[in-house]
């Protein structure tokens, strides 16, 4: 069960990046996940029918998610929709673009070679996916963490930060946000791709729900693992992912059927979300509990202290020698 969950869950862990970059780095709400997401699928499938390998399938998926970061960016930025509805606009959009792709709602991968089978057949199927996974995750941590090395990553990560003050320091936000967007829905767009793989088929309803995933994997990676430097947080996404996959299979183990996956989906959000609010809630609680016991200590100190000073002021005033 952990072994599988692993695997899983460094197959979904770029998609959970994907989000993170504009979840967090952007502070962007961005719903053309659930679209990008099938559209990785699509491509990758569709090529891989047409004759081409699974590496350079897998690229094209990557390179179609890009272009639609691309088109969710021009309508943010451009055209100054509100972030939410340009996601909406192109998520809606996408679907029509994913039929004419797939030509069906379902579409398997028959005798195609995927990822996988590049590694040795003595491999279990779930170390297969594994050494997949931690590949292509490694190769995604390790070129992001030189981007935000570098210029342009730093001026996205100050875009994020703060616009106003980005733009007024000569960084071209626009810009950022749309490369932002771009690399975003890219590595969601390469999580689909390989899900796609890795299940043996594409499907148009695969993205439903896929930004309540990516927001609860998130959120799990941030509780288990904090820290400032940024091959720390994408570390925490890729434990996030795991962590959550793990959970769905306890969840699937325990006798919950797969149509309620969604809404278990949807209560583990609810729970990693609520869980730091009553955490820092328990601590300010705890905190004053501490500050107004040590006042009060003080302030029976202060009464003790005048307590023994007042017979001898008292006693001094009223010992008068009469004359």
């Amino acid at each position: 069960m952990l072994i599988t969950s692993i695997g899983q869950g460094l197959l979904w862990a770029p998609l959970v990046i994907g989000v993170f970059i504009t979840f967090r780095i952007l502070d962007i709400p961005d719903l053309t996940t659930e679209g990008s997401f099938p559209l990785g699928a699509a491509v990758t499938v569709h090529a891989m029918i047409q004759g081409q390998s699974a590496l350079t399938a897998t690229i094209a998926g990557f390179i179609a998610g890009c272009l639609a970061g691309w088109v969710t960016g021009m309508l943010d930025t451009k055209l100054h929709m509100p972030s939410l509805l340009a996601g909406i606009l192109t998520m809606t959009g996408l679907y029509s673009v994913n039929m004419h792709i797939m030509g069906k709602s379902n579409v398997p991968l028959l005798s195609q070679k995927v990822l996988m089978d590049r590694l040795p057949m003595s491999w279990t199927l779930d170390g297969q996916t594994i050494g997949i996974g931690l590949i292509v995750t490694g190769v995604v941590m390790a070129l992001l963490i030189w981007l935000f090395k570098t210029r342009l990553g730093l001026s996205l990560m100050a875009t994020g930060n703060n616009s106003a003050m980005s733009s007024a320091n000569g960084i071209h936000t626009d810009r950022m946000v749309i490369i932002g967007y771009m690399i975003s829905n890219g590595c969601i767009a390469l999580s689909g791709a390989l899900i796609a793989q890795s299940n043996g088929y594409a499907d148009i309803g695969m993205g439903i729900g896929t930004i309540v995933i990516g927001l609860a994997s998130v959120l799990v990676g941030e509780i288990f693992l904090r820290g400032r430097q940024i091959w720390l947080r994408l570390s925490a996404m890729v434990l996030g992912a795991i962590i959550y996959r793990y959970l769905l299979t306890v969840a699937m183990g325990l006798g919950f059927p797969v149509d309620d996956l969604k809404i278990l989906s949807a209560g583990i959000l609810v729970v990693v979300i609520c869980l730091p609010l009553i955490r820092n809630k328990y601590r300010t609680r705890q905190q004053l509990k501490r500050y107004l016991k040590q006042i009060g200590v003080e302030q029976n100190e202060n009464q003790s202290i005048s307590s023994l000073k007042r017979p001898a002021s008292t006693e001094g005033l009223l010992s008068r020698d009469p004359k």
